[in-house]
Parts: C-alpha cells; sequence; structure tokens
C-alpha cells in the first residue's frame, strides 16, 4: 500500500511539474511572440513574422501538452481499466502537426518573397529584441528539455528541443539581419527557407517518434537485461525468457515473462516465487508482470540432458536461430517440447518446419511441440 501511494504521488508531482514548465513555456513564447511579430511588421522582415509564428506554434504545443498531462492522468475505471496514459502520445502528435504545419507556411511565405522580395529595414531596437529572444530561447530550451527528461515526457521534451532549434534559428535571422546592415546583402527570403527546412525536419521526427510510442517500439536491451537479472537472481530460475514489455503510457509498463524452473517444484512453490519475483520487479522498476508462464527443465535424467545438448546443437547451428529455451523432454512418454527465438531474417512457419524435420532425423520416435518467439 506505501509503494502503491508512492507511485499515487510521483505521478501526482509529475502531472505539475508538467503543467508548471508548459506554463512557463507559453507566457514565455507570447512575450517573444509580441516582441518579434512588431519588429518584423516595423522592419518588414519576412523571416522575423516568421519566427513570430513559429514561437505561436510553441505556445500552442504548450498548451496541448498541458492538457495532454490533464488527461493522460486521469484514474483507470471500468472502460479504460489501464488508464489513460496513452493520451499523452496523442498530444505530443498534435504538437508534431502543429509544428509541421508551421514549417510548412513558413516555406511557402519564404519562397513567395525570394519571389517578389521586399528591402528588410532593421534598427538598433530590433537587433537588441532578436538577441535578447535568442538568450531567452536557449533558457528556456534547456529548460524545457531538462524537466521533460526528468518526469519522461515526450511532448515536454520535444517542446525543450523545439526551443533550442529557435535559438538556433533566431540566431540565423540575426545574422542575416547583421549582413544586410552591413554589406546591404538581403538574405532574410533564404533564411527564412531554411527556418522552415528545421522546422519541418523537426516536426516530421516528432510525428515519427510519436507513431512508435504508439504503435509500440522495441524495449531498451539495458531495461530488459536488469529486469531478468533480477529474476534469475532467484536461485530456483534457470533463465527468463520471452520477456514482453507492453506500454500504456509514460511510466506506465506491463510485462510478461516465462521463467525456467526444476521440474520438481510443486504448484504452491511456484506461487511462491512468481510473487516474490513480481513483487521485486515492480520495487526496483516500477513494470508491473501481470503474467508470469512457467517452463519446467530436466533435474534427474542423464538421458534427457544428451537430448537437450544435441538437439541445442542441432537448432543453434543455424544463423538466425537466437535462441533456444524451455526444453523439456519424457523419455519414457516419447515426447520434446521447446520454444525458439527465430530472427525477423526468416520466415517463421519455415524456420520451425526445417527444425522440425531435422529433429525428427534425430530422434523419429519423439513427438515434437516447437513454439517460435520473435526477437523481441
Amino acid at each position: 500500500m506505501e509503494k502503491q501511494n508512492d507511485i499515487a504521488v510521483l505521478a501526482a508531482n509529475r502531472e505539475k511539474t508538467i503543467v508548471r514548465v508548459s506554463a512557463t513555456g507559453i507566457v514565455t513564447n507570447l512575450f517573444l511572440v509580441a516582441f518579434k511579430a512588431f519588429v518584423g511588421l516595423v522592419s518588414n522582415s519576412i523571416a522575423v513574422i516568421l519566427d513570430a509564428v513559429n514561437n505561436l506554434s510553441d505556445a500552442l504545443s504548450s498548451v496541448i501538452t498541458i492538457v495532454g498531462a490533464k488527461l493522460g492522468a486521469k484514474q483507470p475505471d471500468k472502460k479504460h481499466p489501464l488508464g489513460y496514459g496513452r493520451i499523452e502520445y496523442l498530444s505530443s502528435m498534435i504538437v508534431a502537426a502543429l509544428v509541421l504545419y508551421a514549417g510548412i507556411t513558413s516555406l511557402v511565405e519564404s519562397v513567395k518573397k525570394i519571389i517578389h522580395p521586399e528591402t528588410a529595414d532593421y534598427t538598433a531596437v530590433s537587433l537588441i529584441i532578436i538577441s535578447v529572444a535568442i538568450v531567452v530561447k536557449l533558457i528556456l530550451g534547456m529548460y524545457v528539455k531538462k524537466q521533460g527528461t526528468k518526469v519522461n515526457s515526450g511532448a515536454l521534451s520535444a517542446s525543450g528541443s523545439d526551443a533550442l532549434f529557435d535559438a538556433i534559428l533566431s540566431s540565423s535571422v540575426l545574422a542575416s539581419a547583421i549582413i544586410f546592415l552591413v554589406w546591404g546583402i538581403s538574405l532574410e527570403a533564404y533564411v527564412g527557407v531554411v527556418i522552415a527546412g528545421f522546422i519541418i525536419k523537426a516536426g516530421i521526427e516528432m510525428m515519427i517518434e510519436t507513431v512508435n510510442d504508439i504503435i509500440g517500439k522495441r524495449t531498451d536491451r539495458e531495461e530488459l537485461k536488469h529486469i531478468k537479472q533480477l529474476i534469475c537472481a532467484e536461485p530456483e530460475v534457470r533463465g527468463a525468457y520471452d520477456l514482453i514489455l507492453f506500454n500504456y503510457g509514460p511510466n506506465k509498463n506491463y510485462a510478461s515473462v516465462h521463467l525456467e524452473l526444476p521440474d520438481t517444484m510443486t504448484v504452491d512453490e511456484v506461487d511462491h516465487i512468481t510473487r516474490q519475483i513480481q513483487a521485486k520487479v515492480y520495487l526496483e522498476t516500477g513494470v508491473i508482470l501481470t503474467g508470469v508462464g512457467v517452463y519446467s527443465y530436466n533435474t534427474s535424467d542423464d538421458e534427457s540432458a544428451k537430448i537437450r545438448n544435441a538437439v541445442q546443437k542441432t537448432v543453434m547451428e543455424h544463423d538466425w536461430a537466437l535462441q533456444m529455451h524451455g526444453f523439456y523432454v519424457d523419455t519414457e512418454t516419447k515426447a520434446m517440447r521447446f520454444d525458439v527465438v527465430i530472427s525477423f531474417d526468416i520466415d517463421r512457419n519455415e524456420a520451425v518446419q526445417m527444425i522440425t524435420r531435422e529433429i525428427e532425423q534425430l530422434y523419429p520416435d519423439y513427438t515434437l511441440q516447437i513454439v517460435p518467439d520473435i526477437d523481441a
């Protein structure tokens, strides 16, 4: 109960952090929009105006981030028993769409200015405002990105990265203004195209990352390794296999796994160790093991050990066979079963048929049950 309360407190603090940081971003960006729009209109600079539009999209992004955090923090109910955490991924996608739209719009307007150029008129005040805006964006970007990493918020991290991009792009606007004042060469429309290109690139990358989160991407290898180490630290566990994580929003991970245990354990003993492992993994990682399956392995039969070694040697001769586990053989009933992790380089059915033929040649009297596992 105490651990559940801790998790609830962490979730509440996470939501508050996202809202606070996003609100800071909204206020800051609105001030920058006002200043840059003023400078852009007075100096007739398309690059500065587009920079202001970009800041406006950032402010809207922060609003959407707040809405996503609020909705994602809703408690599970009958309709959504695993909670609403994935709403944050949808809010991240909307943010990416806004950034992409701002980039495309900026590109169109910049190209128009290249075709129909207009002379800009910068002043010392406008250059100072742009310089201050660059410093503000750098500070805001580093702050937002740091907080996003701290609370595992994709939307916040994306907003922070976008703010850092803005600082770089605003620097290019400042550079073009200085070049115009010193040498009389107008590059601002071309700078606008460069700005638009960076905005579009950022929007596409944000969209791809969010889509991967929604579809389900490969879990970090180090995280899987850590969980398996926790499980295999139990003396009775010979191996942990088929570990798959299911993500239902930031910091909301569930998992299933198969344990390889000796065939001498009773159901009561298996129940005890699985509950013990579930508690340990949850306390150490926050991952909830919702499903724990069991493989049994032979403990007292020398003939079974010889068969296992022969089968494993045959299976692992194939490059696409990444691992064999869950092996069990009953020499009395002539039954054999095991799982094989198969790479994506070969058709799974074809691989199983190939292994079946080879094992049947070695042990024609045995019935086989071969389960193909994916390389997750």
